[in-house]
């Protein structure tokens, strides 16, 4: 795992959390990014999660949704008690996590943000995340994720 240390997992590795992780190769630009991960790491693509940084009346949240849908901003706004959500400027999300879009993880954040995770992960054993950069996944059970973000889970991915 040598140069492969992200805070996520270091995060990971100081909590003693079991975790793999996956590097992958796929342009960050390439349309249809999460599905071509998943064909990448041979996973289903509805087991790869993607963080997507929120602003919910005013504050920041993150939304943790299968790569296979996208995510409700009614459902999401509801989950973290707010009004309205909108998706967060992307130099606003890189700078209050910590990572660059396309390694945006869940995990390890600059700044603690509230996080929702789709209840969808539950119905797995194990789920993929960003680990931090561009290029690596984690895998991890579904439980953990929730138990080191503090998540909520809720059903947020709209098909």
């Amino acid at each position: 795992m040598a140069g492969q240390g992200t805070p996520a997992t270091a995060l990971l590795t100081r909590r003693k959390i079991p975790h793999r992780t996956h590097p992958y190769d796929v342009s960050p630009d390439a349309p249809n990014y999460g599905a071509l991960v998943a064909e990448a790491l041979g996973v289903p693509p509805e087991r790869v999660f993607k963080s997507l940084v929120t602003e919910v009346d005013g504050g920041l949240a993150v939304a943790v949704v299968p790569v296979t849908g996208e995510l409700d901003l009614k459902a999401l706004a509801a989950a973290v008690g707010g009004k309205r959500a909108t998706m967060a400027d992307r130099a606003v999300a890189e700078r209050a996590t910590g990572y660059v879009r396309g390694g945006i993880s869940p995990l390890g954040q600059r700044k603690r943000l509230p996080t929702v995770l789709d209840s969808s992960a539950l119905a797995h054993d194990t789920v993929y995340v960003s680990a931090g950069r561009r290029g690596l996944q984690v895998e991890l059970a579904p439980a953990d994720l929730v138990a080191l973000t503090d998540a909520t889970t809720a059903h947020v991915a709209a098909p």
